[in-house]
């Protein structure tokens, strides 16, 4: 009987002694958890510049094959207009007073 409760102190001793590195040791779990949470977070980066990566490929491949893209960009960004078209600027001054409603006609909807 004697063997049994040494044997059993030994085992108790082992457990405590895996349950305590579990714990406390390196690599411990709450050192996984925190280096789960910043590879979750690297993960969520990553897609975001992924998508970035795959609408910039876009872009170059339309640039690289498309005169739509470029003729779009020199419009915009650089105002050019082709051979023959006229280009129309609309100014809104601010200067003027607003425009006044019309009165409604006589004899209209709802007399």
């Amino acid at each position: 009987m004697r063997d049994w409760r040494w044997l059993l102190l030994v085992l108790a001793l082992v457990v405590g002694l895996l349950q305590h590195r579990l714990w406390l040791g390196p690599g411990n779990s709450g050192q996984v958890q925190a280096l789960q949470a910043q590879v979750d977070a690297q993960k969520r980066d990553n897609e975001g510049l992924q998508q970035r990566n795959d609408a910039l490929a876009a872009e170059v491949m339309d640039l690289k094959d498309g005169e739509s893209a470029i003729e779009e960009r020199a419009r915009s960004e650089l105002g050019m207009i082709k051979p023959g078209e006229k280009f129309y600027r609309v100014v809104e001054s601010s200067g003027l007073p607003p425009a006044q409603p019309q009165a409604p006609l006589a004899g209209g909807v709802g007399q």
